[in-house]
């Protein structure tokens, strides 16, 4: 287990002095691998990834909602998502329908199978994510957004004027 209390620089465990960056970028680096492992681990119990199950949730508490909405939600370009949406579909987990307003959009919607699993469940991200933010203070939570709002506009070579959608709020 990793300790997030203290850097590598500082532990005292004969670590090398690794400095800021490397240590925040270890930090993210541990993150993506944990994530990328219980996304397996949620596929083989539950039969569905981190990243479709995010999908589902979002389908789920917004109904009818548009597949370039979700996709600027989750910060994913269209083609992406559409990998997603078709292995959800395939599964029979979504339902897509044209928008009877413009029929070259279309709409999601959860099947009776996707409502199974869109409700809280342990051993997913969203449960860990879950008690992770109910043992952080307002304030480091704050703070972590603002960081890593900041962090997603450098690497996506966000300007002040050209901003990564959804993460603006957090770093004025």
């Amino acid at each position: 287990m990793i300790d997030l209390r203290e850097s590598t620089a500082d532990s005292g465990q004969g670590a090398l002095p690794v400095g800021d960056v490397i240590d925040f970028l270890r930090l993210i680096w541990a993150v993506d691998h944990a994530l990328q492992r219980r996304s397996k681990a949620m596929r083989a119990a539950l039969g569905i990834t981190g990243p479709q199950r995010l999908v589902l949730r979002l389908v789920g508490r917004f109904p009818s909602v548009h597949a370039r909405q979700l996709a600027d939600v989750l910060h994913l370009h269209p083609s992406s998502l559409a990998v997603l949406l078709k292995r959800l579909e395939a599964r029979g987990r979504i339902r897509r329908r044209p928008d009877q307003r413009d029929r070259r959009r279309w709409l999601l919607g959860l099947t009776r199978r996707g409502r199974a699993l869109n409700r809280s469940a342990p051993g997913t991200i969203e449960a860990a994510v879950q008690r992770t933010l109910h043992a952080t203070s307002r304030r480091d939570l704050v703070g972590a957004r603002v960081v890593l709002g900041r962090l997603a506009c450098e690497l996506e070579g966000a300007t002040s004027r050209n901003v990564v959608k959804g993460v603006e709020p957090w770093i004025r």
